[in-house]
């Protein structure tokens, strides 16, 4: 197994403390690593690297690691230009669009669906994204739900169940039967291609009975739940996540001081991440990263890449927002956006650069991490590793 020595970075991030300034980030400076296999072998200022059999010279620019977008909806067909239009001509944002994309996914081939899935992923990786979770919730029947899944766990193992995305058309005038699918035949469909069972608990999608239902369910079988919480108004998500344990309470948008200190008692299991693509997209309330942050609840960034209301695979334009509009830190933003979002996928091995860790790596055309921000919209993202192999 060869291995290499990425040399001469100006500043790199690990996000391991201990390895570095003693921040979060865990800041070096003049530093080197050293890729053995897909893992990093060692980490360390530049004048002490170890031999390696190729070398990388990062002329002085700064490393990170590779992003972790752990919340996406990629599997997908058609497009969603009009609604955009008319909404940002003043219509605002409801559940209800999602029934376009529906339709228009259940018309497409399977591999109509995987080459879109494969473009989006391309698109991401350029861009410095090395891990990403995807889910259903475009087919919203047993068939469609299921190659969906089969589809995108050809290309991550973070793949999530959500057949609860919105109330099938088929079931309008039966919701409870809706949710008897989800949790019954469907789920048995699912599950085998599925480490992740979500539910859209808001109003026009499924109210907290609903959720809890199939939330349980999906544990039942295996799945470790996460829940779409607190979007569009106040409601029972942010609860219902810390409740069942769940990996992650998904945009948390509208949070009464009783959410937040519910996230705060959990933060060692429960996420809150943040999708400021989502609020850009649709002119709606900025998250208050701030307010989460300063009273001690783990925050993740994520693009919630979707072809409706946050129609973007850019984690660096997800960290600019949340810098400039959700009261983040440079700091804090690249942290939600890497180990941040290796917590809220409860991984270890990515997120950060350290030894024993995948070798997932992001070089900026840039002295500093926080250029991201500084630099709003430039393609910083001049290489990418990722399990150690260098992507082109």
């Amino acid at each position: 197994m060869s291995t290499t020595l990425v040399t001469n970075i100006g500043a790199l991030v690990t996000n391991d403390p201990a390895l570095g300034d003693g921040s979060p980030l865990g800041l070096v400076r003049d530093a080197a690593v050293v890729i053995d296999g897909e893992t990093v072998a060692w980490v360390g200022p530049a004048g002490r690297a170890p031999a390696a059999d190729s070398a990388f010279d990062a002329s002085g620019r700064a490393l990170i690691p590779g992003f972790v977008d752990s919340h996406s909806h990629l599997v997908f067909a058609g497009d969603r230009t009009a609604e955009f239009n008319a909404r940002m001509s003043g219509r605002s944002y409801s559940a209800g669009g999602i029934r376009t994309t529906v339709a228009a996914t259940r018309a497409a081939t399977d591999a109509e669906l995987e080459a879109n899935l494969v473009r989006h992923l391309d698109e991401a990786r350029r861009q410095g994204t090395t891990t990403f979770e995807t889910k259903s919730g475009y087919g919203l029947t047993v068939e469609d739900e299921a190659r969906a899944l089969r589809i995108a766990a050809a290309h991550t193992e973070e793949v999530t169940y959500l057949g609860a995305h919105i109330v099938s058309p088929d079931y309008a005038e039966d919701p409870a039967g809706y949710v008897g699918l989800v949790t019954g035949e469907m789920l048995a469909a699912c599950a085998p291609y599925a480490r992740w069972v979500d539910v859209f608990c808001e109003k026009g999608a499924f109210d907290g009975d609903q959720a809890r239902a199939i939330l349980t369910a999906g544990a039942a079988a295996g799945l470790i739940p996460r829940v779409h919480a607190n979007q569009l108004s106040y409601g029972p998500g942010v609860q219902l996540a810390v409740e069942l344990e769940a990996a992650s309470a998904d945009h948390c948008t509208h949070l009464t001081d009783a959410d937040v200190d519910a996230l705060v008692q959990a933060a060692g299991t429960t996420v809150a991440t943040l999708l400021p693509g989502a609020e850009f997209s649709t002119r709606a309330q900025w998250p208050d990263a701030r307010r989460l942050i300063d009273a001690g609840a783990t925050v993740a960034l994520s693009t919630d890449c979707n072809p409706g209301s946050s129609y973007t695979s850019s984690m660096p334009f997800c960290i600019a927002l949340a810098v400039r509009d959700m009261r983040m830190t440079p700091d804090e933003a690249l942290w939600s956006a890497t180990a941040g979002g290796a917590r809220a996928l409860r991984r270890t091995d990515i997120g950060r650069i350290a030894p024993g860790a995948r070798a997932d790596l992001a070089l900026l055309e840039a002295p500093s991490h926080v250029h991201l921000a500084y630099r709003p919209g430039v393609p910083l993202v001049s290489a990418v590793w990722r399990k150690g192999v260098r992507a082109h």
